[in-house]
């Protein structure tokens, strides 16, 4: 073969390979998806983690995996959930209204006034 006809045969491969577009990345909400509303794990500062899971709400804690409380919650507003739970440490049931004041802070108030935070368990 020529070297002419070589040269324009690479000439033309590279032109072709510079008209590819780039592999396109379709985003299906994997794991680094930000989180929105209150689905999830949270956590508060004694490391007791709730989790809210469709409509569903729990407490455990971290080293033994035992359930401290459970009940279900409604959303209220975007922003707003309201919690029905039965304590099963104190076999009490009450009603916890929280607010997400970011994607990663959860504000609590208990029907008998305290006032708690959790944080997105990343």
């Amino acid at each position: 073969m020529k070297p002419f006809a070589v040269l324009t045969l690479i000439a033309t491969a590279a032109a072709l390979a510079s008209c590819q577009s780039s592999p396109r990345i379709i985003d299906e909400g994997g794991p680094s998806r930000q989180a929105t509303g209150v689905e999830g794990s949270w956590v508060d500062p004694n490391g007791i983690v709730s989790t809210f899971a469709g409509g569903t709400f729990s407490t455990r804690t971290t080293d033994t995996n035992q359930l401290l409380a459970s009940g279900n919650y409604v959303k209220t507003s975007p922003t707003l959930v309201e919690i029905n739970m039965t304590s099963l440490v104190r076999n009490t049931q009450s009603k916890v209204a929280c607010a997400l004041v970011t994607q990663n802070q959860l504000n609590c108030t208990t029907d008998a006034g305290a006032q708690f935070s959790l944080a997105r368990r990343g």
